[in-house]
């Protein structure tokens, strides 16, 4: 097995420091998650990984011949090659060993039967044999599956590099990546510019994947699916970023992080009224008649000070996005019906994006919309709209309504106005300060709000854009592809504020996670074919599967089944724990969802001991459970427990016995907050 080893890493840049002694363990037989915010340092971790840089202090070493592979954000792929070619150098060897075995070819042919024909044929059958063991007769059918499955046509295999737009070069170098087969993966936000099917298709190709992996993504479905282990980055209140490892995927992440966070501030504050009792009776008592007494308590108090015992720093508050949409009015609420099309039909040319599309929204509802890129997603947005004119059908969008429109591209922001003046521009009535305040809210704090708009990332320009829209106090919500550019904190910020929106939302979306937030229907819409299904798209994916079980899936899922990988039993296989889900429930939502299940059958008798205990005793129980877990990874890093495969199997059951034990104990402890 190999392994990747970050011991006491720092790195800073112009003086900030940005990693602050890091030590990380990484294997071939895991995929792991590196989550945190923008900017604490994510990228820089990988090319410390990859040697592009130099750690100012630490070691990172790596495996002998370990070969690691690194897709950046912004990837560079030769322009003056074709896209076949440019993919195509990841078999860089086999072509070479093609272009021998034909010059071998020609040479025998040329001879006849001269003197030498007998050691050319011999040096081809070796050649030839070690061409088809490194599947030099294959790579052009795994070139083909990998850039169909990345979305590529065949139309566009010859096309230059140099022609090919931003997103579609990003997805070009990912599949010379992946068609490279090194044994280490890391993937800096693979997913950006691919579409639901790609996605999903990346998804069944790394679950098949037989080495290690670290993935930085905003695609918490993806996350969760593939995730065996999350890594989370950090700012600490000195600036740099530190490093915490939690077992399990995304979802498990966010609910351990929750937990932790919570105890860590209970702990701080009992460990800040401890400390402040003991000091101030040393101060009272030092010149008096127990100064004895007194010098030993400060003595005691000094020693477990320097031995770190107490929680000295308050856990940092995460800056989140706080948004909220105003009530619709009562001609907006109920039964009212908001948008009807019916018969519609639209095609640009010879491409056909739909016919005969019916759909019917009402007041309150929550219509989610995907599907792959070109088959009309945006188009049937703006002929709700009126921005767009079908060719055929009938559109009914209700006048009574305030609708708010989140365009995917056009921002609809002046470039050289600041955030405050943006604000004020859409509220005449604001001051400067209210300006700034509301700015705040969405984490532009200090000089930030005197930003001009031309010098914000997308992410920020973004988050103008949804500041601009809920100032609107829109009634209909229609969103094309909100989440792009936001970071995982803005997205779960969104996702919250669209669950306490009374009105309607309409939303196109690749982001899966969101749909199953959000979503009470799904509209998918494929080229020809457009289907509504009555829940998320967890539901949607189920109904998929269950007609592909029974072996009626259509023509177009069919064809996209047949280039997947041979992945789909690993991928079932680490979704194990994926059977909850996320249909917009938090943490308390879920441990009420828990109890009420339990109620419905035979309660664990686990969960009824814990339940009996005092909340200091669970805090300790789950505490005393972290640290074993911890212990159990660092014995997984040791070489030395490979060597005995009876070990191996030892440490992973203890592993998921206190993973159980764990989960059983955070939900009750869930539970006492929630009812405290």
């Amino acid at each position: 097995m190999g392994s990747i080893r970050l011991q006491n890493v720092s790195k800073q840049f112009g003086g900030r420091v940005v990693l602050d002694d890091v030590t990380l363990d990484l294997h071939t037989g895991q995929v792991a998650a590196l989550v945190g915010p923008n900017g604490v340092g994510k990228t820089t971790l990988f090319k410390l990984i990859t040697g592009a840089l130099t750690p100012d202090s630490g070691t990172v070493t790596r495996s002998r011949g370990l070969e690691v592979g690194y897709l950046p954000q912004e990837p560079d792929i030769a322009p003056d090659a074709t896209l076949r070619d440019a993919v195509s150098a990841a078999f860089a060897d086999l072509l070479a060993l093609e272009r021998k075995l034909q010059a071998l070819a020609e040479q025998m042919a040329a001879e006849h039967a001269g003197p030498r024909l007998r050691e050319h044929m011999a040096q081809y059958d070796r050649l030839s044999a070690r061409f088809a063991a490194a599947g030099g007769y294959t790579f052009e059918q795994r070139l083909n599956e990998v850039l169909g499955g990345l979305g590529f046509a065949p139309a566009e295999y010859d096309l230059p590099v140099a022609a090919l737009s931003g997103g579609q070069k990003c997805r070009a170098a990912l599949a010379k990546l992946l068609l490279q087969e090194r044994q280490f993966l890391l993937l800096d936000e693979p997913t950006n510019h691919l579409d639901i099917d790609a996605v999903r298709w990346l998804e069944k190709f790394l679950a098949g994947h037989h080495g290690g992996a670290v993935i930085i993504s905003h695609d918490r479905y993806l996350l969760d699916r593939l995730a065996e282990r999350v890594i989370a980055l950090s700012p600490r209140s000195s600036g740099s970023a530190g490093i915490e490892c939690f077992p399990g995927n995304y979802t498990n992440y966010v609910r351990a992080r929750d937990v932790r966070r919570l105890t860590q501030e209970r702990q701080y504050e009992k460990d800040r009224e401890f400390i402040g009792k003991e000091r101030d009776f040393i101060a009272r008592h030092l010149a008096g008649q127990r100064s004895q007494q007194a010098k030993g308590r400060r003595t005691r108090l000094e020693r477990r000070l320097a031995a770190g015992e107490f929680v000295l720093e308050k856990p940092a508050a995460q800056r989140t996005t706080k948004l909220g949409f105003a009530d619709p009015t009562r001609e907006a609420r109920g039964g009212t019906e908001i948008v009807r099309v019916a018969g519609l039909r639209k095609q640009y040319g010879d491409k056909l994006l739909f016919a005969g599309l019916d759909l019917i929204a009402y007041a309150g509802q929550r219509l989610g919309v995907t599907g792959p890129n070109g088959t009309g997603k945006t188009t049937l947005l703006r002929i709700m709209l009126g921005q767009v004119t079908p060719d055929a059908g009938t559109v009914y969008l209700n006048p009574a309504a305030r609708v708010g429109y989140f365009a995917q591209e056009d921002g609809g922001l002046d470039p050289g106005r600041t955030i405050v003046e943006e604000i004020c521009h859409l509220r005449p009535d604001f001051l400067e300060r209210d300006a700034r305040a509301y700015a705040a809210r969405f984490l532009f704090t200090g000089e930030e709000p005197f930003k001009r708009v031309g010098q914000l990332s997308s992410g920020e320009q973004s988050r103008v854009r949804f500041m601009k829209l809920i100032l609107a106090a829109p009634e209909v919500l229609v969103l094309d592809e909100p989440t792009n550019h936001l970071d995982i904190p803005s997205r779960e910020a969104l996702e919250l504020a669209l669950a306490d929106f009374a009105g309607t939302l309409i939303a196109v979306s690749h982001d899966r996670y969101f749909l199953d937030r959000v979503a009470q229907r799904l509209l998918v819409m494929r080229e020809g074919d457009v289907k509504l299904y009555p829940g998320n798209y967890s539901y949607y994916i189920a109904q998929t599967e269950s007609e592909r079980q029974r072996g009626t899936e259509s023509e177009p899922e069919r064809q996209r089944g047949a280039s997947e990988p041979r992945a789909a039993a690993r991928t079932d296989a680490r979704k194990h724990g994926d059977q909850r889900r996320r249909s917009g429930a938090t943490g308390r939502s879920s441990a009420r969802a828990g109890r009420e299940g339990a109620a419905a059958g035979r309660p664990d008798p686990r969960q009824l001991a814990l339940r009996k205990l005092k909340l200091d005793e669970l805090e300790a129980y789950i505490t005393q459970r972290e640290e074993r877990l911890a212990a159990v990874h660092e014995r997984f890093a040791d070489p030395e427990v490979y060597k005995n495969a009876t070990r191996v199997a030892e440490l992973r059951t203890e592993y998921d016995t206190l993973k159980a034990e764990l989960a059983l104990a955070e939900e009750v402890w869930l539970e006492r907050v929630e009812d405290a």
